[in-house]
Parts: C-alpha cells; structure tokens; sequence
C-alpha cells in the first residue's frame, strides 16, 4: 500500500492536473516561475523573522524603560 503524504493531498487539492504530472514524473515548464516563488518566499520569511525580532527588542527596551522610571520615581519619593 502507497503512502500518501499530506503534502500530495495539498498538491492534488490545488491543481488536480499538477498532481497527476508531477506523479506521472513531467516537470513543469515554468521552472523559472518557481524559483522567482521560492525566492520570494525565503524573502518573506527572512522578514518576518525580522520582524518578531524587533518586536522581541522593543518589549525588552520598553520594560527597561519601565523599570528605570519606577526606579526613579521611588528615588523621588524617598
């Protein structure tokens, strides 16, 4: 009994077609098409790990900025 792995049922959901070249072996045509996708999709996944990033470093700065103000507010009071 053949495997058949989540990714195949993506494929074959998609395009009903691609699924039964790709399993008959064909390549596709546009091949210049997909490596522009696949660059893009690193691109975009490059970014939003920039992204979380940042985020991460700003939350850090704002609680040190937080501590620092409550510092020197007790410092004041007392």
């Amino acid at each position: 009994m053949k495997i058949i792995r989540s990714s195949e049922i993506g494929s074959y959901l998609y395009c009903h077609r691609a699924w039964w070249y790709a399993k008959k072996g064909k390549k596709s045509e546009n091949q210049a098409e997909m490596k522009a996708g696949t660059r893009m999709h690193e691109h975009h996944g490059r970014q939003v790990i920039a992204s979380g990033l940042t985020r991460a470093l700003a939350i850090i700065f704002f609680l040190i900025a937080l501590v620092m103000m409550v510092s020197f507010c007790t410092v004041q009071v007392l």
